[in-house]
Parts: structure tokens; sequence; C-alpha cells
């Protein structure tokens, strides 16, 4: 039966994803992990739609459904998942009346089962990962725990399919848009290096003199609220620029532009009396007699209107009605990019916060941290900061470094944080052990991945004095250790991971003073084109050591500040930790 009610941002959501019923080797991957880490003989991600359940990840289901990678909402228990928006835990479901008569028992032959919600970013539930067992099975905290971290990460994945399909799908209707106009005139090229409204203007007027020679090119937008206000008066008198900054409710050109959505052509004044009344006035006042108005389109409705005037009646021609619409078309088109632009920043950022972690209670050790996407392309990357509560006593601080700054480079990092941190939360073993699993995972998992790691524990020095450091580094800057300010550059480290097999890894241990400050960072901070690497480290440590008192957040704010350049091709990442005195 269909799942009732269906919503439709969660239909919606499912479909920007762009999985179906066929596997997909992120989410096979997923579904392998955990059977491997759960120990059970089934695994999926399922996606439920209106009418029935795919897998795009699915690992030891039996066939048919293994090939099909899909049944009836009848077989579904991930159903319930999505219509409670709750994780669904089943240790028998011959006896559990939630489940009972679903034919997933006789059909499938699940019989107990743990299916946590995976969600997109506005929490819509678009399905579950499940761990089903054959057999009766009560499920531990600590496997319920680690299948949620897991359906943590495949949610990232998931929101970030979505988005990087959504950016796709917007960035192919603009340079369709780009292309044709491109063909229709060469504005186009001029246009495209325009970021504000006064450049689109200057840029206009410019054309416009060598094409259809106005006496006046007006650029009009609308806000939410239907006011118009006119962006070009500069060039008008201060009375009549004042009467059309901002105006609602009268009759103009480009107000019929907007209202209507179509080119508004006035050939002469008995036009522009008769269908603009409310601008007859300065019409004769500034000696105008024609105008043609066109809407600037988006996809949600006129965002403004383009209007040309002329001093003498002008009616233009069908070859000239194409090119003032091209116009139109590639200023609208000028206009919402760096609106989009500015937006899709911010989403970026967004979802890069998403997948970077929010610190915990870290008592008694203060930290802070700051990233900063690169001042160019997606405003996403692979660098990543990272603090774990291992106990009371014991804290783990991870930096890293995924090769790259756009999407691609922001879905392996969250797929190696959440790795890494099932890593930790798994076993107590020194940092080089569990770096060398990590590794291990990302070739057995099919993850190539280049990446830079610092992995620390900071814990009780054996002596009641102080702390002690234990740390393995996998080709990262060397951290900071500032102690009475004085700094010293953790230098040790091994290769970074994923480069070579069987890589041998070394933990290193060092005293930590109380009151001491351990500064880990990634190389955008401080790599430039114009200066050495190690010129760049003795600034840093001399800021450091200059800023060794400063409150944590002030201490990386002012590093950000001085040291990473405006137009920065990388991302920054910092993270600092304070010993109690």
């Amino acid at each position: 039966m269909p799942l009732s009610p269906p919503s439709d941002d969660r239909l919606t959501a499912l479909t920007k994803t762009g999985l179906a019923a066929e596997p997909d080797p992120v989410f096979d991957r997923l579904a392998e992990l955990v059977r491997r880490v759960l120990h059970v003989p089934v695994a999926l991600v399922s996606l439920v739609e209106a009418d029935r359940q795919v897998f795009p990840g699915a690992c030891g289901l039996g066939e048919p459904w293994q090939e099909r990678r899909e049944t009836p909402l009848s077989h579904s228990f991930c159903k319930l998942v999505v219509e409670t928006a709750a994780p669904l835990i089943v240790v028998d479901a011959r006896t559990d009346p939630r489940v009972a008569g679903n034919l997933a028992i006789t059909e499938l032959g699940v019989i107990s089962y743990a299916g946590m919600p995976l969600t997109d970013e506005g929490g819509n539930v678009l399905g579950s990962l499940c761990a089903i067992d054959s057999v009766p099975r009560r499920w531990t905290d600590h496997e319920l725990t680690v299948l949620s971290d897991l359906a943590a990460a495949c949610s990232d994945s998931l929101r970030l399919r979505i988005a990087t399909q959504t950016a796709r799908r917007r960035e192919s209707r603009a340079g369709l848009a780009f292309d044709r106009s491109q063909h229709l005139l060469r504005a186009s090229v001029a246009l495209a290096n325009t970021g504000t409204v006064d450049d689109v203007v200057k840029v206009l007027r410019e054309l416009a003199t060598v094409t259809l020679s106005p006496d006046f090119v007006g650029v009009s937008l609308v806000d939410r609220a239907g006011r118009i206000s006119l962006r070009s008066g500069d060039v008008l008198p201060p009375p009549v620029a004042e009467r059309w900054s901002r105006y609602s409710g009268v009759v103009t050109p480009a107000a019929l532009a907007i209202r209507r959505g179509a080119a508004v052509m006035l050939p002469d004044l008995a036009a522009i009396r008769a269908y603009a009344p409310d601008a007859g006035e300065t019409f004769a006042e500034m000696g105008w007699e024609a105008a043609v108005s066109l809407p600037l389109p988006s996809l949600t409705g006129p965002i403004g209107a383009l209007t040309f005037v002329w001093k003498q009646p002008f009616a233009p021609d069908e070859i000239e009605q194409a090119v003032l619409a091209a116009v139109a078309g590639y200023v609208a088109q000028a206009l919402q990019r760096a609106d989009y632009l500015f937006a899709q920043k911010s989403a970026a950022e967004v979802l890069q916060s998403a997948l970077l972690s929010e610190l915990p209670d870290t008592t008694p050790f203060e930290v802070a941290s700051r990233y900063e996407s690169a001042a160019r392309g997606e405003h996403v990357g692979g660098d990543w900061y990272d603090a774990v509560r291992l106990d009371p006593r014991h804290l783990a601080l991870v930096i890293g470094d995924v090769t790259g700054h756009d999407m691609t480079a922001a879905a392996m990092m969250g797929r190696l944080r959440s790795k890494l941190r099932l890593l930790l939360v798994d076993r107590n073993e020194p940092p080089a052990a569990l770096l060398r699993r990590l590794d291990a995972a990302c070739q057995v998992l099919g993850d190539r991945v280049a990446a830079t790691v610092v992995l620390a524990y900071l814990y009780p020095d054996p002596s009641g004095h102080g702390h002690q450091l234990h740390w393995s580094n996998a080709g990262h800057p060397g951290p900071l250790l500032v102690t009475d300010g004085v700094v010293t550059v953790l230098e040790e480290r091994d290769p970074l991971l994923g480069v070579l097999n069987r890589t041998s890894r070394t933990s290193h241990l060092r005293h930590v003073p109380p009151g001491s400050t351990v500064l880990f960072y990634t190389d955008g901070l401080i790599e430039t084109r114009t200066s050495l690497w190690d010129d760049r480290v003795s600034q840093l440590c001399d800021l450091v050591a200059g800023l060794a008192d400063r409150p944590l957040p002030e201490l990386l704010d002012r590093l950000y500040a001085e040291l990473a350049d405006d137009d920065h091709e990388d991302d920054v990442a910092l993270i600092a930790v304070r010993t109690p005195r």
C-alpha cells in the first residue's frame, strides 16, 4: 500500500538525489561497512518512495531482491522509520505488533531489524540505513550508536548529492542562457564581467550607444512588496531621479512590463499617454517621445524591467526586438548571477558547517576552532577539524585536509571524518595504529583519498603535573606547542593517507605543561605563491608567540586576519586547545 500521506518536499528531495532502483557505489560501500561492523547478514540503504522502496545500497540481500533493488511497501520496515521520523528497533519481527504482518518476514527473511533515519537538509526523512538479521537479536547500545553515526554519514552523502545535482542543474540552465545570448549580442562578454547593478548600467549605456542609440537606459528592480526602484537615475535631473527612485501603484513603461511579463512597445507620445499615463509628465519634461520596456525574467517572475527611451518616435523591427530581448535576458542573468553566487556561497558554507563538528564540552580544556572556505570556487572543501571527548580525562583532536576545495573534496572529507570518528569510539589504541586502520579502511572500501591528518590525544600526565600529548602525523603541517610564550613546532610526520600501502606510522609523546596551547592548522593559513614555506612558518610562530596569552577565539581570529590572503586559494581550518593551569 502507498505511504500516506506523502510529503511533497520529501518526494521532491528523493527525486533530487537522482537515486533509483539500481546500485550506487557510494551507498553500496556504506551498506557493506554496516554489514562488516555490525556482523549482520544484510544491510541496506533504503529510500522510501510513494509506492515502493529502492536500495541504492544493498549488501547480502537474497535474490531476486538484491538484483531488483526494490520492493513494494508491503515488504518495507523502513516505511515506519519514514512515518515516525525515528529509529525502528525490532528484536523479533514475528512477535512485534508493529511489523508482524509485513511480507518482508516471509519473503525476505527479515527477523530482527535496526533502522536509522536518513534525512535531507530540511529534516525530511528519505529512508533508512538498516541492519537486518535472519534470527532474533537484541541490539546493543554500542551497535545502535555505530549505526546512528553511519546513518549520519549516509545522510551527509545524500545531502551532498542533492546539493551537487541542484548546483549542476542551475549551472546548466545558466550556461544555456549564456550561450544563446552570446549568439544574439556581443554585449554578453561585457555583461559577463559585471558584478553590481552599477556595473550593468555602465555596460548597458556603452553598448546602447553603438546599437539602437537610445537617449536613456532605465534599469528598474522590483522588491517583494511590489515597489519599483529606478537604479539608473544618476544621469537624470535630481528631481526626476528622486521621483522614480522608488514607487508603487502608478503606471509607467517599466511597471507595465513587470506586471504583464512581456515587452511593452510605446512608439510615440500618444502611446505613452494612453498606456503609461503616470509617466507622461516626465516624458514631456525630458523631451522623450518613445519607449520600449522589457521584463527582466527569472524562474519566479520578473525581477524588474529594462527600459530604452528615445527623443523621437521609434518602433523597433523584429530583429531589433530580438536584440533588445537578448539584452534584457542577459541583464537579468547578470543580476541574478550575483545574487545566485551569494546564495550558493551561503548554502555551501551551511553545508560545510554541517560536515564540521560542533565542539563538545571539553572541560577542563579550552578549545576553539575556525573554518574559512577558499575565496574562489564552490566555497566548500576538504579541510576539517574535530574534537571528540573519549572520556572525562581524555580528549581526541583532529585536523585534516583532503586534496581539493570543491564538492568532491567535501564529500570525501565527510566520509573520511566519519570513518575516523567511528574508529575513535571503536577501541582505545595509539594514534598511529588508528591512522593505519583508517588508511586500510579507505583502501578496502575503495575510497581513493589523498589526505593529510594529525590525530592527537590529550590526557593527564601520569606524574600528576600537566598533560601528555600523544599524536601521529600523516603528512600534515606540524602542530605548534606554546608554553610560556615559547613556540615549538612538532615537526615529526609520516606519509599522507592514501599514497602508500602498509605505511609505517609512528606515535609521538610530548609533555604539555599547565597553561600551554597546542595549535593545529591546515596549509591554507600560510601557503602563498610568493613566500617560502619555512618563512611563513616562522612568521606564524612569531605571531603565535605574541598572542599566546590571548583567549583562543581571539588568537585564531588574529592569525587568520594576519596570515590568510583576502584572495586565498585554499580552505583554512584551525583548532586550538589550551590546558588548565
